[in-house]
């Protein structure tokens, strides 16, 4: 795996805008094989809560897998060791935690649209200190659904957020968008191998794939800063009442 030289800008820019973009980050042709290995042969026996399909009836419309590190020693290895861990620590100024690899996609025309939402509702971490990692296993643009950001919203603190009834995404932000989040919302096109890097409290959506015949892959990485902790009681009820509606729904 080609290694990627952090340019010093780019730490000033995160801690400014609340994301990055590493150009050519790296090469995905074994990541691309590992996702298509864990797809074959690992998927079949994984839990069904760490697999999420837009329509459990229809194989082809996979959309998430949950903690690819669990289930496999290539995406293990990624995630103890090498160019990411490398670069979350730089950027949250810490030794860190993965916490989570996840494999994304969504369909040519029934993907749909990513919730405006911030991470760290998720995580229900104190200090919010983390990150995520999205890598772009495809050419990924407006039409099939790139990532949009709000520059600076991490220092805003957290928004309000409430079920959104998405699969994946289970929680979104209450008064999106305002004035200020239409003026200021910027859109990423990314190439496969590109990584887009974003601080916990960072705003971000996006919409859905509206191509007919393109996918939007991509492998999200999770990051915990070491000084931040879990607030376990908010973490469990969390879970619990998430797990609870998929399952009423018939989502796992």
């Amino acid at each position: 795996m080609r290694v990627y030289r952090l340019k010093p800008l780019l730490l000033s820019q995160f801690e400014k805008d609340g994301f990055v973009c590493c150009r050519r980050f790296t090469s995905v042709a074994s990541i691309s094989e590992g996702i298509e290995r864990v797809i074959r042969d690992v998927v079949p026996g994984m839990p069904s809560e760490h697999v999420f399909y837009e329509d459990r009836a229809q194989p082809d419309s996979l959309k998430q897998i949950q903690l690819l590190q669990q289930h496999d020693a290539f995406f293990e290895a990624l995630a103890k060791a090498g160019p990411f861990r490398e670069l979350a620590e730089t950027l949250l100024r810490d030794s860190v935690v993965c916490k989570n690899i996840q494999y994304f996609n969504k369909p040519p025309q029934t993907g749909q649209a990513t919730p405006p939402h911030q991470d760290g509702y998720y995580f229900k971490l104190a200090p919010p200190h983390a990150l995520t990692m999205w890598l772009a296993l495809d050419e990924v643009d407006i039409e099939n659904g790139c990532v949009r950001y709000l520059p600076g919203s991490h220092k805003q603190g957290m928004r309000s957020h409430a079920a959104t009834g998405t699969l994946g995404f289970s929680q979104g932000i209450v008064d999106f968008p305002t004035d200020e989040d239409r003026k200021n919302e910027i859109a990423l096109i990314a190439s496969p191998g590109d990584l887009l890097v974003h601080h916990a409290l960072t705003v971000h959506r996006a919409d859905a794939n509206l191509s007919s015949t393109r996918s939007r892959r991509a492998i999200g990485f999770i990051f915990y800063a070491a000084q931040a902790k879990i607030d376990s009681i908010a973490w469990e009820r969390y879970q619990s009442d998430l797990k609870s509606d998929l399952m009423r729904d018939g989502k796992i």
